[in-house]
């Protein structure tokens, strides 16, 4: 039996009840998946402290000595045991909240132990709670070096699951399998990299010899890791373009050079000339068009949407563009009709509140071709909506549709249409080849004339008086306000009422102006009132979750304050941003946050003011935060789980990886030679539980 379908429950120290709590946990079922739970950290257990040397710094440290007495201290709740520990150099408490017998019947009074943890204070003294206490006897199994440290969770401690009881079930696993892990590599290719095989890497992750052997092992599994995604991704390219054809466009023509020559507000960018001959390019090949437009609000990328959609015209096809919202699908419609002005193309909006009377005539007009361009949300891909031939589709805010339902508007129509994906949020080059490694990029990376930069400020609580200053003054000069507060499952009640406080002091710092509010516990059509009163200026001041951060366009707000800015991350911050800024006028990014700020917080507020550059802003928030929160980024039907590699900080291994696994695919794409067959397998094993939407997407 392979190792992937080995049950964890039969061995030693797991059983029925632990295999279900790490199933649901930390989803460990089977030998595989517990030799891939790898340590987040390793501490050096090599050397000794002294109590006199305990200070508040130290993370965590190992002593020897003896326990002089136990004492059970407090009542109900507040009880707790007490060992007051010496090694001769000074006393440290040891402190127990739960299993007290255990531990004084374990434990004995005047024995050498050997005691490992986390110095706190207390009182002025310090304490270790919870230590992992061995007899000085098996100091050469637990202070030999470097211990790993593997997550656990609370319900995982409960049943004594913890970092420790991991380590030790990860011995009988390795012992089971007799210390060796079967190659995921074909020969020639280990030979090439001349990296330890992937029995060495497996026992020095999870029992270190040396520093040395450790950074080799973490090397080789963070390169199969990125590998076999790399190949996975490059494959499936492979073979969406050797098996689907994509309707060649052949013609320039009037829509297009009407529009162009006599309609275009503004002259285009370099950046923006850029992409449509790309564009271009891709729709002339006889390939399916698969490309993913990054820019930052406000970079022009619905322009080139449009002209892109002009060309579909052009050569006598249809073209959509779907949106996540019906405020968003509105505001695209508005902008596309003022764009194209009095041309003959006729542009329609289908979302969920569109009527059905309305509805009546527009489907058959869909139908029978007389409609060119159809704006709309998820209502596209009903089952009702047919084109006469799409040619082209145009997605909005890539990661608020899953690939599935992108997939439905392909398979209603017979041709595959080109496909154009529009996001804001820039994505760093390693995340965006690993997560959209089988799509082109497409960059703008410069804003159109006229634009000013926005002003970013970093303001402190106390010091609100200021800002409501400052935006009486702009309010006075005619403009609008945005105000954002974070709401966090977590804390949902805590975040609503922080919400309804800050709107009743905006109305009472600001009597003399509107003020309206907008949260996503509101009903989409009180929503809407409310947003509507905003864009046509009837109110000054939104007082808004994070549901305003996509999409709305209103010219004349020209400050954004984000209270508690603290509490978002880079990405999101920098797309709040992105909502003002629109019109001509100067705009201004206010962030309000409490004194107490972590290094790491500091340095995220500091990069804001600093920087106006999206894709300087994402690298950042990637080494700050690593992949696996970044918003937005799980493309595939389940997201991207590294288990050991990290997008930061491993580029240049992904870089590698992706160049060697190009190589194997222009060699041999069908793994048809026998030394790769173990790549096929591998790749089966790896990712049999994804549907392969890649061939959709």
């Amino acid at each position: 039996m392979e190792i992937e379908e080995r049950s964890i429950m039969y061995l030693a120290g797991v059983g029925p009840k632990r295999a279900e709590i790490l199933r649901k946990e930390v989803n460990i079922a089977s030998f595989e998946d517990l030799l891939y739970y790898f340590p987040y950290r390793y501490v050096d257990r090599s050397r000794f402290y002294k109590v006199s040397e305990i200070d508040g710094n130290m993370p965590y440290i190992q002593l020897k000595g003896r326990i002089v007495l136990f004492d059970i201290v407090g009542e109900g709740r507040t009880k707790r045991l007490i060992g007051k520990f010496t090694d001769g150099t000074g006393t440290i408490d040891l402190v127990w909240f739960k299993g007290l017998k255990y531990v004084t019947d374990k434990y004995r009074t005047g024995q050498e132990y050997i005691v490992f943890g986390k110095p706190t204070e207390f009182a002025h003294a310090y304490n270790i709670a919870h230590p992992d206490i061995d007899p000085v006897e098996n100091a050469s199994q637990v202070a030999n070096g470097l211990v790993p440290f593997y997550n656990t969770t609370e319900k995982m401690k409960k049943s004594f699951l913890n970092s420790r009881a991991i380590q030790n079930i990860q011995y009988n696993l390795l012992t089971n399998l007799g210390w060796h892990v079967p190659e995921t590599l074909p020969p020639y290719i280990l030979s090439r990299l001349q990296m330890m095989s992937v029995s060495e890497a497996m026992k020095n992750i999870h029992f270190p010899e040396s520093a040395e052997k450790l950074r080799q092992a973490q090397l080789r599994l963070k390169f199969d890791e990125l590998f076999y995604i790399q190949l996975n991704i490059l494959r499936t390219a492979v073979l969406r373009r050797s098996k689907l054809k994509g309707i060649i466009f052949p013609t320039v023509g009037d829509a297009f050079n009407t529009f162009y020559k006599n309609y275009l507000p503004f002259e285009l960018t370099n950046a923006q000339k850029r992409v449509i001959r790309e564009i271009r390019t891709d729709m002339g090949s006889g390939r399916q068009m698969n490309r993913l437009l990054q820019g930052d609000v406000g970079s022009g990328k619905t322009l080139v949407a449009l002209m892109s959609m002009l060309l579909a015209i052009d050569n006598g096809y249809q073209a959509c563009m779907m949106a996540p919202t019906e405020i968003l699908a509105n505001q695209h419609l508005v902008t596309i009709k003022e764009f194209l002005q009095d041309m003959n193309v006729r542009v329609e909006l289908l979302t969920g509140s569109t009527t059905k009377k309305k509805r009546e005539t527009l489907l058959p007009d869909l139908a029978s071709g007389e409609i060119d361009i159809l704006v709309g949300t998820h209502a596209l891909i009903e089952n009702t909506v047919v084109f006469k031939s799409l040619g082209m589709a145009v997605i909005d805010e890539q990661h608020r549709f899953g690939v599935e339902q992108r997939s439905k508007l392909w398979v209603k129509n017979r041709t595959l249409p080109h496909v154009l994906i529009m996001t804001a949020t820039p994505i760093p080059r390693t995340l965006a080849m690993t997560l959209y490694g089988d799509l082109d990029v497409s960059v703008i990376d410069e804003l159109p004339p006229g634009r000013k930069p926005i002003k970013t400020v970093h303001r402190y609580d106390a010091k609100k008086a200021e800002v409501f200053e400052f935006l009486r003054t702009e309010i006075g000069k005619g403009r609008q306000v945005y105000v954002v507060y974070p709401l966090i499952e977590e804390s949902e009640k805590l975040d609503y009422r922080n919400l309804e406080e800050g709107f009743e002091t905006f109305k009472k710092v600001f009597p003399e102006y509107e003020v309206c509010m907008v949260h996503g516990k509101m009903k989409a059509k009180e929503k809407d009132a409310q947003m509507q009163r905003f864009v046509s200026g009837e109110a000054q001041i939104l007082v808004a979750t994070t549901v305003i951060e996509v999409g709305v366009n209103v010219p004349n707000a020209s400050v954004m304050v984000i209270e508690s800015a603290e509490r978002f991350g880079l990405s999101q911050l920098h797309q709040l941003r992105g909502r003002v800024g629109r019109g001509a006028e100067q705009s201004y990014c206010i962030l309000i946050s409490s004194y107490k700020l972590s290094n790491e917080t500091r340095k995220r507020l500091e990069i804001m003011v600093s920087s106006n550059n999206g894709f300087e802003i994402a690298e950042e928030d990637l080494k700050l935060r690593g992949a696996g929160d970044l918003e937005g980024t799980q493309q595939s039907g389940d997201g991207l789980y590294l288990k050991i590699a990290n997008l930061a900080s491993d580029g240049q291994i992904l870089q590698y990886a992706r160049n060697i696994a190009e190589e194997i695919l222009d060699d041999d794409p069908n793994f048809e030679k026998p030394e790769n067959k173990l790549l096929q397998t591998r790749l089966s094993v790896l990712f049999r539980r994804k549907i392969n939407w890649g061939l959709i997407s």
